[in-house]
């Protein structure tokens, strides 16, 4: 269903108050502000309208908080809202407004506000969602990084969450091919667009609001509450023309925008991994419902390729010989080993064996695991 409005709103402050003073009103949701601005047209319309009339379309606390005066709690984050709005790179796009994202428009939900904070134009071109574990394994790191880098030069922009673990992957990834035709990474956060969580991700969303965009439904001075991040992943998947699930447990707020993907005709791609893994658990699952299995980027493109500016080499992502070469990876294997097991295949004495596995970790070629559980990385 479309959250399209029909009239086109102007682009004054004044307008833009209106728009913000309807988001802050108690209990008036995304689904109530369509019903009212289907209605009415504009917001400024709906507060000007009868409380007779708003009562045939909300109840009597909405529509007394519409008719009613505005309280100084109100009036001050209107204000500050519009001082935001104000500064260079900001931009905040109403549901009426010409350039709200075209794919966003498709889904059931629309956001009613869309606060952005960097390059606008990322949000209407053609976009991959690339999400996973907040702990993310070395490898699933990895991966991240490696497919959103391959995603991003082939010209897609790659939506995340500005989350650790994969989306952090993600985002560095992407932002590596900030000059490609279409490349370059946004990130959808739970927070407002005035606030970085978390916090160690600071430096990452400052150079995201450069070279990419950061976007955000919720009011500026919203803080990190645990029920808007569910929310947020609706829009990730909305924008996105498929959603890309790199590594995630079996209860995961990956399989939920998953999940938001294919209801809203959205692709589903997904990294298998040991079975060993719990990390991959959530992945096979995916792929048992239908997502497709990918094994490198080539497998994501081949259904997108006659929409991009730029063709990627159809090389798969896969490790160099340098790993392959090394005897005890060859004994490691490729699922997670105990250091007792691999002492008894590899028949090394204890110190010997260590050694071995720490240089292995130093040069990136092993990842050690809780309970001296060791597992290559490709």
């Amino acid at each position: 269903m479309s959250g399209a409005i029909s009239q086109a709103a102007p682009n004054g402050a004044d307008d833009l108050s209106q728009w913000v003073r309807l988001q802050q009103v108690r209990g008036v949701g995304p689904e109530t502000a369509r019903k009212l601005l289907s209605q009415f047209g504009l917001p400024g319309n709906i507060f000007a309208a009868s409380r007779p009339v708003l009562l045939a379309l909300v109840s009597e606390r909405i529509a007394d908080a519409l008719i009613g005066p505005l309280d100084d709690a109100t009036r001050a984050q209107i204000e500050h809202t519009l001082q935001w709005a104000a500064q260079a790179g900001n931009r905040i796009i109403t549901l009426a407004d010409a350039d709200y994202p075209a794919a966003l428009l498709e889904t059931a939900d629309p956001p009613l506000l869309l606060y952005v904070k960097g390059r606008i134009e990322l949000l209407s071109r053609p976009c991959l969602a690339v999400v996973g574990s907040r702990n993310a394994s070395v490898q699933g790191a990895a991966n991240a990084e490696k497919f959103s880098e391959a995603l991003s030069a082939a010209g897609f922009t790659i939506v995340s969450g500005l989350a650790l673990g994969i989306d952090t992957a993600a985002h560095q990834g992407a932002l590596r091919h900030a000059d490609a035709p279409g490349g370059s990474t946004v990130a959808v956060i739970g927070t407002g667009a005035d606030i970085v969580y978390p916090a160690r991700n600071r430096a990452l969303a400052h150079q995201i609001a450069v070279a990419g965009c950061i976007v955000s439904e919720n009011p500026l001075g919203m803080p990190a509450i645990a029920g808007n991040f569910p929310r947020r992943n609706r829009i990730i998947s909305g924008l996105a023309r498929g959603v890309l699930v790199v590594e995630a447990a079996a209860q995961s707020g990956s399989l939920i925008t998953a999940r938001m993907a294919a209801e809203q005709g959205r692709d589903v791609f997904a990294i298998p991994g040991s079975i060993h893994s719990p990390l991959a658990k959530g992945c096979h699952q995916l792929i048992r419902q239908g997502a497709k299995l990918v094994e490198s980027a080539q497998d994501i493109l081949e259904d997108y390729q006659r929409d991009l500016p730029s063709q990627l080499d159809s090389r798969p992502i896969h490790a160099s010989n340098t790993a392959a070469d090394d005897p005890l990876l060859a004994i490691i294997g490729f699922d997670p080993v105990d250091a007792e097991t691999l002492a008894r295949r590899s028949g090394l004495a204890a110190g010997s064996l260590h050694a071995q596995l720490l240089t292995l970790e130093l040069q990136g070629l092993l990842e050690r695991l809780p309970g001296e559980i060791y597992r290559r990385i490709e």
